[in-house]
């Protein structure tokens, strides 16, 4: 048999491999919900210098974790907002989120390192669906250097199947949702304040898996809105700047 057949074989056995059914799913009608993505940015749109005279930063840096197949661009409304209340927002400067890498971590830690230059205080995480894993998994690897944690929609409890996107993320990534290329205790809380938000409306993550359980993280907050919506809407938004100064030293 041609080497070529092998080697298309091994490209897609693990982004194919399947895993056992999840107990419970969002439901289709909340995964639906999400196409209210572009009114929920309009909104923001119209109302983004009153979000910003709502938010009491304490001129932290924030580091701002784009979800699966997300951009900067997708974090852009929640960093120019966020920089505006009183924070020094940033982007994570790794362009689209195509799923972790083995060296994920120590590009983020060099990311972080560019970032703490200045002050060289701790930087806080804010991480987005996927990108939450990485900024509890990062905050684990160098918790020194790490301020606090703010998931949104996270999939850091329970069954990592129990949700809409790990087929997408095998697909996208090559690696099996349950063995991510970089060691990954998801329900074990970092070692600083972590702050899960997390919506009965999400309709792409389980609430309860994003919500977390007691020792999981420090606190849950509900928020009103999708999981497209988590950093892109005037709730999730405002939601993202709560956390923020409940993780506030």
């Amino acid at each position: 048999m041609p080497p070529y057949v092998y080697a298309v074989s091994n490209f897609w056995k693990d982004r194919l491999a399947d895993g056992p059914r999840p107990a419970e799913l969002p439901s289709l009608n909340h995964l639906l919900g999400n196409l209210s993505l572009p009114f929920d940015l309009k909104r923001t749109q119209a109302q983004a210098a009153a979000l910003a005279g709502r938010i009491r930063g304490d001129g932290r840096h924030v580091l701002l974790i784009p979800g699966l197949m997300a951009s900067e661009r997708r974090m852009g409304w929640l960093r120019d907002i966020l920089t505006a209340g009183g924070y020094q927002a940033h982007d994570w400067g790794m362009g689209r989120n195509m799923g972790p890498r083995p060296d994920s971590l120590e590009q983020i830690d060099r990311r972080v390192d560019a970032i703490r230059k200045e002050t060289g205080a701790p930087v806080t995480l804010v991480g987005w669906s996927l990108g939450g894993l990485y900024a509890r998994e990062y905050a684990k690897f160098a918790t020194e250097k790490v301020g606090g944690v703010v998931t949104m929609g996270t999939p850091f409890s329970g069954d990592p199947r129990a949700n809409h996107a790990w087929r997408l993320y095998q697909l996208v990534s090559g690696f099996p949702v349950d063995r991510p290329p970089f060691p990954c205790t998801r329900e074990d809380k970092p070692p600083v304040p972590t702050v899960a938000l997390w919506s009965r409306r999400d309709g792409v993550i389980l609430p309860e898996c994003a919500r977390g359980r007691a020792g999981e993280r420090d606190a849950a907050i509900e928020v009103d809105c999708t999981h497209m919506g988590f950093a892109a809407s005037p709730e999730g938004i405002l939601a993202v700047a709560r956390a923020l100064e409940t993780t506030r030293g």
